[in-house]
């Protein structure tokens, strides 16, 4: 499926189905080019970023999402950025939680739309879904969020075939599942799956016809290239994923990752940058780390191409600025949120 295609079946926020005559969508990078671009002078590399976005992207909006954990902690894997991991919780002090209910769910999913979230994405922490009652509780959470008028999004761990169809058909608009860093990286801070695996899920959720939402993490101590090749590996898939979560490490005490560095706002602008040129049709989302992000910082972001926001109290189980800062901020710069795309 080319990218063109995929657009004319998920439109997502773009205006039309193909690109502007004057964007060029590619799938062949190479790690020079990708490089080249990341560390053009700063100013430079916006300019650049800025014009592929307002080429595609021809209004000042940006897409406003809701992320609830819906079960918390108590994961197998070793993510050694994550707090939820049941191995940390000794240290991080987090308690794991049971799945919540359906109508708790769609409470919290019914007050983010009031705020102006156009998208709700669940999140659930397991590595894998497991087939019976929980499953089929979150197929009626998507179902019930849909029903709202609202995108529904979730993140769930390792999907199969029939459990990537069974929420297409529930209404799923996207899944969201990151690389985290560079395949060569990788292996340093997750041992409990591959990185394979993750491309393997990626490819389930495109061929059941979900919108992918797919992105990773920076200052988990990685080189410039890992960065790069990260970017690299999303932006030579066949499609490129319709949503690019762009991340700054949250060093949460009791991980392996506490002591890590905060990453400076030019890495994240060169990240989100880099990220623009390469997907021109993605909308690339300022994540995670926000709150350690001053106004001025954020509205970098967005100048370099960033044009979808993570917004409420928490982003699973980190701090977030509140909704009323991020819709004052919004206002101040003259940015407006876009609408759902609910029509999947």
């Amino acid at each position: 499926m080319s990218d063109s295609a995929a657009r004319d079946s998920f439109h997502g926020h773009a205006h039309f189905a193909t690109p502007p005559a004057d964007v060029v969508v590619r799938h062949d990078w190479t790690l020079p080019e990708v490089r080249a671009l990341y560390e053009l002078p700063l100013l430079e590399l916006v300019h650049k970023a800025q014009s592929v976005h307002r080429a595609v992207f021809q209004d000042n909006k940006v897409q406003l999402c809701s992320l609830l954990s819906i079960k918390t902690g108590g994961c197998s894997e070793d993510c050694g950025y994550c707090p939820q991991a049941a191995r940390y919780h000794k240290d991080t002090g987090l308690q794991a939680e049971k799945l919540m209910s359906v109508s708790t769910v769609l409470d919290a999913a019914s007050k983010a739309r009031a705020a102006g979230a156009t998208r709700f994405c669940m999140g659930a922490a397991w590595r894998e879904v497991k087939d019976g009652p929980q499953f089929d509780s979150v197929l009626e959470m998507v179902r019930g969020v849909k029903s709202l008028g609202m995108e529904a999004c979730a993140t769930l761990g390792m999907l199969t075939e029939s459990q990537a169809r069974r929420l297409r058909e529930a209404g799923l608009s996207a899944y969201n599942h990151n690389l985290d860093t560079s395949e060569e990286k990788y292996g340093d801070i997750i041992t409990t799956r591959t990185y394979q695996e993750r491309l393997d899920t990626l490819e389930r959720v495109r061929q059941a016809g979900i919108s992918v939402c797919s992105g990773g993490i920076i200052g988990l101590g990685e080189s410039v290239d890992d960065r790069c090749k990260l970017l690299l590996t999303l932006a030579n898939q066949e499609v490129h994923p319709e949503s690019v979560p762009i991340n700054a490490l949250v060093a949460v005490k009791g991980t392996p990752l506490q002591d890590q560095k905060p990453v400076q706002t030019v890495e994240m602008v060169r990240t989100i940058a880099t990220a623009r040129i390469l997907m021109p049709l993605a909308m690339v989302r300022l994540s995670a780390g926000r709150m350690q992000m001053n106004e001025e910082a954020q509205l970098l972001c967005m100048m370099a191409g960033a044009n979808s926001l993570f917004f409420g109290e928490k982003l699973l189980t980190t701090g977030n600025p509140e909704y009323t800062q991020d819709m004052a901020l919004l206002e101040k710069a003259g940015i407006r949120p876009l609408e759902p795309d609910t029509s999947r």
